[in-house]
């Protein structure tokens, strides 16, 4: 498999009160399409700092992160938010659903900002609902669906777009244990039809579910390995 993600030397360097934090000290992390990473690392490891700029929230300092193909530390603001929508769907803790709108819309979202037009969005958002089993709560708001439905709208809105990846960001961390057994259920199916998912976590049952885990601290990367029984 070719690389779907290529990370060179990548620094990450914060002024705060006059003092230059080093979040991320010389990172190298290849991403092959279709892989099924975990994150990991302690507060303070680099690991939400790298989340940032694996998803084209933030630019390293120095070094080169290539996503598919595209030199990422090169673009600007624009170009960062029009690859952020064309090649990765975003999946948060907090869900950060609109919860003044039903489900089907909330799912749909990310074809608002790309232009598409109505009919051809919601025809989109109910067949991602349905692939994440929530069809019979399409006409539903936030305030109406689980914790745990939140957090498969997200996922169906993080899908509609048909990104390279799927970036995870602490999924299961409002969620109990059953729940968050079957989210993660869903990020392994989505990794059995080859969609590429990132996990961010601090969790090892959650990890767990991976084929990968990147470990960070001091934000070095630490390890990286796989597991023995799925080689990558």
């Amino acid at each position: 498999m070719s690389n779907l993600i290529e990370l060179r030397g990548v620094e990450r360097t914060y002024e705060m009160g006059g003092t230059e934090i080093r979040a991320l000290a010389g990172v190298d992390v290849e991403v092959e399409h279709g892989d099924y990473v975990a994150i990991m690392g302690a507060s303070g490891s680099g690991k939400s700092t790298l989340m940032n700029i694996l998803g084209c929230l933030d630019t390293p300092t120095a070094g080169s992160y290539d996503l598919n193909g595209t030199a990422v530390q090169e673009l600007e603001d624009d170009d960062l938010a029009a690859i952020r929508n064309r090649e990765i769907g975003f999946v948060f803790q907090s869900f950060n659903l609109l919860p003044r709108i039903d489900a089907v819309t909330n799912a749909a979202l990310p074809l608002l900002y790309a232009g598409i037009a109505r009919p051809e969005r919601r025809r989109k958002a109910l067949a991602t609902l349905e692939r994440v089993g929530l069809a019979d709560r399409a006409n539903h708001r936030p305030n109406e669906l689980s914790g745990g439905e939140c957090q498969r709208l997200a996922i169906a809105r993080a899908l509609i777009n048909e990104p390279s990846i799927v970036l995870a960001d602490e999924p299961t961390g409002n969620l109990d244990s059953t729940t968050s057994e079957e989210i993660m259920g869903l990020f392994d199916e989505l990794s059995r039809v080859g969609t590429t998912v990132i996990v961010v976590t601090h969790e090892e049952d959650v990890a767990a579910h991976t084929r990968r885990r990147i470990r960070l601290r001091d934000g070095l990367v630490i390890s990286d390995e796989r597991s023995p029984e799925q080689p990558g």
